[in-house]
């Protein structure tokens, strides 16, 4: 399980030279994991894409489905809070579910970012990992449903990450979710931010891949030395 899911964090990430050059491998984890075949034959346009696709033009229609759509955005609390204060402290207790695990994130991820967060669950137990990635699965089962109308095959990633949770949605959750779905009409994104003054944490840096796992591991092994220090 542990290759499945961070395979489809990095099928999530920006798109970058490195992804592109790496699709063979995240396709070869994928034929060994978890997934069933028809997740993974799911999955398959968007691999063809990603590897043969130019990069300025994979990387403009990410851009245009997560960064340019509220609706479809990345950030799981952006589905659940909005940009209520709720947002930061969810936020905060996010990261310390982190920290509690020995892990630090660098650079200006946030906690709430899916590839982040799904690369987190893919370092805990399969039994935790699953049940971790039930929590948010209603926010799931609604970018799943609203990549589907775009027609992007970025909605089979989503779909995987239902079926790795090994849950159904709340179906009550997903009600509420759709109800107050955020609006992409940027004359009502521009009024909503002139009435909310809250900010916090900054935005996601979309220069390239999250790579969390490598930097999760270089603050284990900081905190061994500093330990061993003492």
């Amino acid at each position: 399980m542990r290759m499945t899911l961070r395979a489809l964090a990095a099928l999530l990430g920006y798109p970058s030279p490195e992804l592109q050059a790496g699709i063979p491998e995240i396709r070869a984890a994928l034929a060994e994991g978890t997934l069933s075949r028809a997740a993974r034959r799911r999955l398959e346009p968007l691999l063809d894409r990603l590897e043969t696709g130019d990069l300025l033009d994979v990387q403009a229609d990410y851009s245009e489905l997560f960064d340019r759509s509220r609706s479809l955005s990345l950030h799981l609390f952006e589905h659940v809070h909005g940009e209520s204060r709720e947002r930061g402290q969810a936020m905060i207790d996010l990261g310390h579910q982190y920290l509690d695990r020995g892990f630090l994130l660098e650079g200006n991820e946030l906690p709430d970012f899916v590839p982040v967060f799904v690369e987190f669950a893919s370092c805990l137990p399969p039994a935790e990992a699953r049940e971790m990635l039930a929590e948010p699965a209603h926010v799931f089962a609604a970018l799943t449903e609203r990549l589907a109308k775009r027609a992007t095959p970025y909605a089979a990633v989503l779909a995987a990450l239902l079926e790795a949770a090994g849950s159904r949605p709340d179906r009550t959750a997903l009600a509420e979710l759709e109800a107050n779905a955020p609006s992409d009409d940027p004359a009502k994104i521009d009024e909503e931010w002139e009435e909310k003054a809250v900010t916090f944490m900054g935005t996601h840096d979309m220069g390239g891949p999250t790579g969390i796992v490598a930097r999760l591991r270089a603050a284990g092994k900081a905190m061994t030395a500093a330990r061993n220090d003492r």
